[in-house]
């Protein structure tokens, strides 16, 4: 039989799909699954996009601009000048899904061995996309003490070597819900002006934000060439299958670098694009109401927490994560055991165990991922299912170490 190769071998399995097999095997057994462990959300997708879907007219589906289409792009634009000043069209690309712009963005910036300093924990499919483009990434990690704010910058400058082309920021962040402030984003874009970096920024959830604005290095002058920023339709207006994603670089030269790639694959999706289009046609309205119900779902959520014996928490500024400490000593088995062994009421949950979010070894492993997403009634069952099954599993993991000290 031929052998696969090394490098599809020595992926990473995404943490936050790692259990699936687990779930499904619940729920073909009649379980209920509570799912906490993904960026889906349940808000319903903005009701003109869908209409838009069924008003889509044209008799073929064919190819269109590598860069996107015209009218899309100009929408995007119409966006983000309402917040940002001297941003064109030709400085927006649409891809497939904030996924592809990320593969792009290293593709286009970066040679094999290059390296990029980033803070972890950080989403984990960073590590598979840096994987295939042959760059490494050097984390600096943020503490749970402090909700995950951004490391000082002497230990970013710390990691710095000959090698380093990039740092990496997602703000606000997935998986911890932070925000990084002005002040902190102009340390780093001094950092980047003074290496000759590239800077790049996912700010996917750049609309949900809770306690402070939200502040996009577009804003900040003098690194326009160093900036590239990801962004995406998936969550802000809850279209993940549209896969439609964007670009956002001031920098020709690495427009021009991106534009191959996006030749490569051909187009983004028509359809998807058809329907982005829509999304951004009276958001105000959907955002404000969408943003007011995922904050009540985060202080609900911190507030359950909180009161939940040996959990240490926090209370995220943005986004839909929280990342928790459990009294656990490892949450990945911690996460099966709920899946394949623990029920309440007929009932589960499924979690993002935390360690795949980090880089560096043994840290992480007693932190899930919650995300949000579900409406504040079963957010609530997912609760108490959580509080109980701590109790229970700590009951059954002291009984499991009786056993193995007695045995011979």
């Amino acid at each position: 039989m031929p052998e696969v190769s090394r490098r599809g071998e020595s992926m990473t399995q995404s943490p936050i799909r790692s259990l699936i097999p687990y779930a499904r095997k619940a729920k073909s057994d009649g379980t209920h699954v509570y799912h906490l462990n993904i960026g889906q959300p349940d808000i319903e997708t903005p009701k003109q996009a869908l209409a838009s879907l069924k008003s889509y007219d044209s008799k073929i589906v064919g190819y269109g601009n590598s860069e996107g289409v015209e009218s899309l792009r100009e929408t995007v634009k119409n966006y983000y000048c309402e917040h940002v000043s001297e941003i064109s069209v030709e400085d927006i690309y649409v891809t497939t899904g904030a996924s592809e712009a990320i593969s792009f963005a290293l593709f286009s910036c970066f040679d094999e061995g290059a390296e990029i300093i980033i803070p972890e924990p950080f989403y984990a499919n960073y590590i598979g996309f840096s994987h295939v483009s042959g760059v490494s990434l050097v984390p600096v990690t943020s503490s749970i003490k402090d909700g995950f704010g951004l490391p000082d910058t002497s230990d970013i400058v710390a990691r710095i070597t000959p090698k380093t082309k990039a740092i990496f920021l997602c703000n606000p962040s997935n998986p911890t819900g932070n925000l990084y402030t002005k002040r902190e984003l102009s340390a780093i874009a001094e950092l980047v002006k003074k290496h000759d970096l590239f800077l790049i920024v996912d700010e996917v959830y750049r609309e949900f934000c809770y306690d402070a604005e939200f502040y996009s290095v577009l804003k900040i002058d003098g690194i326009e060439d160093h900036v590239l920023v990801i962004d995406s339709i998936s969550k802000v207006f809850s279209s993940c299958g549209s896969r439609i994603g964007f670009i956002v670089t001031r920098n020709e030269k690495l427009r021009n670098s991106i534009l191959k790639y996006a030749q490569l694959r051909l187009c983004p999706p028509m359809i998807g694009q058809h329907m982005a289009e829509s999304c951004f046609s009276d958001r105000k309205a959907y955002l404000d109401t969408v943003r007011a119900e995922y904050n009540s779902r985060r202080l609900y959520l911190y507030n359950r927490l909180s009161k939940m014996e040996g959990v240490k928490c926090y209370l995220p500024k943005a986004a839909f994560y929280i990342m928790t400490e459990l009294p656990v000593d490892d949450t990945d088995h911690f996460c099966k055991w709920l899946l394949s062994d623990y029920r309440h009421n007929g009932a589960t949950i499924m979690m993002a165990p935390g360690q795949g979010f980090y880089l560096s070894p043994d840290i992480g492993v007693k932190q899930v991922r919650i995300a949000f997403v579900l409406g504040l009634e079963p957010l609530g069952i997912a609760m108490d299912i959580l509080e109980n099954a701590l109790k229970e599993y700590q009951g059954h993991t002291q009984h499991v170490a009786a056993i193995a000290q007695n045995l011979p």
